[in-house]
């Protein structure tokens, strides 16, 4: 790829999971290093979503906290409407840049038809014994006759402006669920064990997944458990409204989160079982204090008599 660009905007949070589950803050800046090497004359500016500094190497996390700091990443702002994707696209539309990525954006292509013009989209590898090797892509076209999350974003406030002025909408892709009710989530987690089979509605995309309904709560799937080799989005795997066959995978109590499996890919090695029980005893003893309407009140220990008796003394004389 010998043509020279003005202007560049890596999509940092997929170039750091090319080619793995978890994002690496070395991977990333290896590819950047590479990129400004073998394109010398272009301005790089790249941009990470809000959750990367949560999901990086623990030893990671203070080169990224003054990456930040430096303005050498930079993170959208909270709320953003379609999240690290949409500020991509927001700055390389603003500044007429491309685009060092490896996903096609496809929510976005009724918004942003730039995407398909030549050079304004640029993919990266790492290629065993040769380093990272970048080349010009256009991206993959949605399926016909779906919409995309942006084409819906213009179109329903239009419809809605008529019956109440003060409706938002919000883009499929920023969609946060609520945390979990506290009941219905030790419901869900009595009734069933890490492994257990069932049906799921995909509700929203998340960074690096997405959300499922489940009932009456709200699990994640994450990419590296919806197929092996984990896809590279979630949006070009699973439509919105598709229902999955999915497993248990495990449970975060203090988040109130479940961990959902595509059934068929395999399950962590170590499940959260400890985590399971300790669940399951919140929840029977929730269960038991709401039957007896009073708080269950703590064992006390056993309290052993005091024992006052002396040595013995000997009576013979010597």
């Amino acid at each position: 790829m010998n043509k020279s660009f003005t202007h560049v905007v890596v999509d940092g949070s997929n170039i750091a999971t090319e080619g793995r589950g978890d994002p690496s803050l070395r991977q990333l800046n290896e590819a950047v290093l590479a990129f400004m090497k073998e394109f010398p004359s272009t301005k790089v500016t790249v941009v990470v979503d809000a959750t990367f500094g949560h999901r990086i190497d623990r030893r990671e996390r203070n080169e990224f906290d003054e990456a930040i700091n430096n303005n050498e990443l930079v993170a959208p702002p909270a709320g953003a409407v379609g999240r690290g994707d949409g500020f991509v696209l927001t700055i390389a539309d603003k500044v007429k840049a491309s685009i060092l990525s490896n996903d096609s954006y496809q929510e976005f292509h009724d918004q942003y038809k730039w995407l398909f013009d030549e050079g304004r989209l640029i993919g990266g590898k790492p290629v065993p014994n040769v380093g990272w090797v970048f080349i010009r892509r256009l991206p993959v076209r949605k399926q016909a006759g779906r919409e995309s999350a942006a084409s819906l974003r213009r179109a329903k406030p239009r419809n809605l402006a008529a019956k109440s002025p003060v409706a938002k909408v919000v883009a499929p892709k920023s969609v946060h669920p609520k945390l979990n009710e506290l009941n219905p989530f030790l419901n869900f987690v009595e009734k069933n064990a890490i492994g257990t089979k069932l049906k799921g509605v995909v509700e929203s995309y998340a960074s690096h997944g997405v959300y499922v309904k489940i009932g009456e709560v709200s699990g994640y799937l994450p990419l590296r458990l919806m197929a092996k080799p984990a896809p590279r989005s979630a949006r070009e795997h699973v439509k919105l409204g598709a229902t999955l066959s999915l497993v248990v995978a495990g449970f975060t109590p203090s988040r109130r989160s479940v961990e959902l499996s595509v059934a068929g890919v395999d399950l962590p090695s170590e499940p959260k079982s400890a985590v399971k029980t300790q669940v399951s005893r919140n929840a029977q003893s929730k269960s038991q204090a709401a039957k007896t309407g009073q708080p269950k009140r703590p064992r006390r220990r056993a309290q052993l008599p005091k024992t006052s008796a002396k040595r013995p003394t000997s009576n013979k004389k010597r």
